[in-house]
């Protein structure tokens, strides 16, 4: 009974003091100056243009350079507690792959074909993918959360908001910086970073490596393959990345960037939350123990080249081009079932490529500005998995195993072009209009069938494997694809296209100088796809669609407190799901990709920071989210009647409530400056699957500490950092192929085996407690 009133105090409160506020701006405004000398100027680049966060009409939160380096952040996952109503977090049996949810809105599943729904950008560049996604923190000025469709200026697969990484630019000085950390579970980074001028004034040359490792924070406890390597949870982790920057003239400028990460980390093994019922093992102690009865090395390759260029017109005018291309290369073995038995293997490969041009025009004038583009990307991906199901095919067919094995690719191809623009009407009101168009074209090929043995993606795969082609290319025929001579048998990728109109309209009132209320209408779709799992040739489902409705607050008090408050309303339609649904006619039934689920979201966002003195910051920031799922349409086999199965799903990975409340406290002193830092974070319980739920977490909240020395000089700083100090045991992600009963989700004694005969139900964890060193030298 307490979340009602909780919840109808929180809405009566945050609309209360967009109320009131305003009066007591009125008797402030007098008291204020022309610069800013408690709060800070934060600039983004959330409209592609850079501006003050607090003129910005979007919900974002920057993290910047200093914050990052303030509170010990090293990985893109935990700028999640920074940012209300946001999830960042690894994808189950890797480092590197991302699950990423904003305001409810996301993708789950990582496999090929299936698009984000929220979007990863690193200076601009898009990411196709999820895999590599979780980038670590290098060279980098800032990370900015955009919440909400994105869907004008940033385009498809933006549904929840996007991410953007922003690097440094250089300065043109030589710099060098070495840093390096040791911490828990003998964690060893190191970081290096150097700039030096070619030519004075026109060309620079920056680079960057890093380094990074850790040993497992468990281990696999028994792994009947041979020879493996048994941590679990470690991180063997290399980036580098070379930048080469070129001003000709004070009006133009260029930049090429070339990076590539190698991640070798092991293949996590997930913690078994079900005694299993063929193998003799025991449930371990630790969360981070596993077993494992295959390889348990994992890959994920990288590499990335991007041509930044632009061109100051005039004052007031200037053209920008952006173009990318990136490749990823991820094999990785996934043990489902977490036992030293093949119930339930997963090899896997994935194999990316994109490309992208962008070029913009921005204009500014005295009473309007303009942001107008056009965009092109091209992506292939592609991918094979084995499931193989070694332990049923033995015991139920007598045969030396079972493996589905299931491969093919996703091309897409996308044009768009959109402009934006903000209005002024007079001093305090101020119009954004904004509309882009978007031609997506996406064609797939998926073979799929069952061989009567243990199968893996490629030879050498483990020792002595050969794949036999001829026999797996006969027994793994094309199921979705297009004929093209008319002979029956399909032998080229299946293509569909769809066109998207996604509109933006706001309305801006500018209070006085410190305080603007906004209104926005917003849209964002992500793209239609083919099923990569698909066992028929069925069609295409079509791109999902979110509208976005918001007001806010954007406020300053007398330079001590930011206040800045959103409430949102969304629809999120045509959700993409696997079900029943007829083919050609009603009476045609398949199991397929569908449009078949709806979902609605409300909810309020607020981000505050107090300059308590000079020397002490407090921040605190509040999402509440009431999400729900309205229709998610299947039909009856034998009746061909459409029935709602809503009631069996949630949204996924999405807190009711996230908060966060954090301190800066800096000290002068006569052997330099500090800076101790610490947060508190909350995150309410939360499912982790969206179809029949069975890993529910419950709240729980994380506490970090840091302290920081700076030298008088500035070449020398250290840092020790302590992170989740009360060892708090979370989920982040997992597998369940068991089968409940319907009538009681929760009674585990009820439950039957899933896929492979087993009750699999793995859950993976958060990071536990962990405390580090960090030592770093300017020269």
């Amino acid at each position: 009974m307490s979340q009602p009133k909780f919840r109808h105090s929180l809405v009566a409160a945050a609309i209360a003091s967009v109320v009131a506020m305003p009066a007591l701006a009125q008797d402030q405004d007098t008291a204020t100056t022309d610069e800013y000398q408690g709060l800070e100027r934060i600039e983004v680049t959330a409209r592609r243009t850079t501006e003050s966060i607090q003129e910005v009409p979007v919900a974002v939160t920057s993290v910047g350079e200093m914050e990052l380096e303030n509170n010990g952040i090293t990985v893109l996952t935990e700028v999640q507690q920074f940012s209300p109503n946001t999830t960042l977090q690894n994808s189950r049996g890797t480092n590197s792959t991302l699950t990423a949810f904003i305001r409810g809105v996301g993708q789950q599943d990582p496999l090929w074909g299936y698009e984000p729904g929220v979007g990863i950008y690193i200076d601009d560049v898009f990411v196709a993918r999820p895999q590599g996604a979780v980038l670590d923190i290098l060279n980098v000025q800032r990370i900015e959360v955009l919440r909400g469709p994105q869907g004008t200026l940033y385009g498809k697969n933006t549904t929840g908001g996007a991410i953007k990484y922003v690097t440094k630019e250089m300065t043109g000085d030589a710099e060098f910086n070495i840093r390096g950390t040791v911490g828990s579970y003998n964690q060893r980074d190191i970081k290096i970073t150097g700039q030096m001028p070619l030519i004075d004034n026109t060309l620079y040359l920056g680079v960057g490596i890093a380094d990074l490792n850790r040993d497992g924070y468990g281990e696999f406890l028994e792994v009947s393959y041979p020879n493996q390597d048994k941590e679990n949870y470690n991180k063997d982790l290399t980036a580098m990345r070379a930048t080469l920057e070129f001003h000709p003239t004070d009006d133009l400028f260029f930049r090429l960037a070339w990076d590539k990460t190698e991640d070798d980390s092991n293949s996590k093994g997930g913690y078994r939350l079900l005694p299993s019922l063929l193998a003799p093992i025991q449930i371990p102690d630790s969360v981070y123990d596993s077993y494992s009865s295959m390889p348990t090395w994992n890959k994920v390759e990288l590499e990335n080249l991007s041509l930044t260029a632009n061109w100051e017109i005039s004052a007031d005018t200037s053209l920008k081009y952006i173009g990318a291309a990136r490749e990823s290369y991820s094999p990785t073995n996934i043990d489902f079932d977490s036992t030293p038995l093949p119930i339930f293997d997963v090899p896997a490969f994935y194999d990316d490529e994109q490309s992208s041009h962008e070029l913009q025009i921005t204009h500014h004038a005295s009473s309007y500005k303009v942001v107008a583009g056009v965009y092109y990307d091209e992506s292939d991906s592609c991918g094979r998995f084995d499931a193989i199901l070694t332990v049923l095919g033995q015991a139920a067919f007598g045969l030396p195993g079972l493996t589905r094995e299931v491969s093919g690719c996703s091309y897409g191809e996308s044009l768009s072009v959109y402009a934006q623009g903000s209005i002024d009407l007079n001093d305090q009101w101020s119009l954004t209009l904004g509309a882009r168009h978007t031609k997506d074209e996406k064609s797939a090929i998926v073979r799929n069938g069952l061989l009567f043995a243990p199968v893996y993606p490629l030879d050498g795969w483990i020792d002595g494997f050969t794949r036999d082609e001829a026999a797996i290319a006969a027994a793994t025929p094309i199921v979705l694809g297009s004929d093209t001579d008319g002979d029956g048998v399909l032998d080229a990728p299946k293509s569909a296209d769809w066109s998207r109109f996604t509109p933006r309209v706001g309305v801006e009132y500018q209070y006085n100088r410190d305080v603007m209320f906004y209104a926005s209408y917003g849209q964002g779709f992500k793209s239609g796809t083919f099923n990569p799992r698909a066992t028929t040739n069925e069609p295409a489902a079509d791109p999902e669609i979110v509208d976005s409705f918001e007001i806010g607050m954007k406020s300053d008090w007398n330079d001590r407190l930011r206040a800045n408050v959103t409430l949102f309303m969304l629809d999120h339609e045509d959700r993409q799901y696997i079900s029943v649904l007829p083919g050609e006619t009603a009476t045609d039934l398949n199991q397929r990709l569908g449009n078949i689920g709806k979902s609605s979201a409300t909810g309020i966002e607020i981000e505050t920071t107090y300059v308590v003195t000079d020397a002490l910051n407090v921040d605190f920031s509040l999402g509440y989210i009431d999400a729900e799922f309205e229709e998610v349409l299947d039909t009856d086999p034998n009746t061909g009647a459409t029935f709602d199965k809503s009631e069996l799903f949630t949204i996924s990975n999405t807190p009711e409530v996230t908060a966060n409340l954090g301190f800066t406290y800096n000290i002068d002193s006569a052997i330099g400056d500090m800076a101790v830092v610490g947060n508190y974070y909350y995150r309410g319980k939360y499912d982790l699957f969206e179809e029949l739920n069975l890993l529910k977490q419950d709240a729980y909240g994380i506490l970090n500490l840091g302290v920081n020395w700076y030298s008088d000089d500035g070449r020398w700083t250290v840092g020790l950092h302590g992170k989740n100090l009360t060892d708090e045991q979370y989920m982040v992600g997992g597998y369940q192929f068991v089968t409940p009963d319907p009538s009681n989700l929760n009674d585990t004694s009820l439950y039957q085996p899933g896929l492979g005969g087993d009750t699999t139900l793995t859950a993976y964890y958060g990071d536990p407690r962990t405390i580090s060193l960090t030592v770093g030298y300017r020269f």
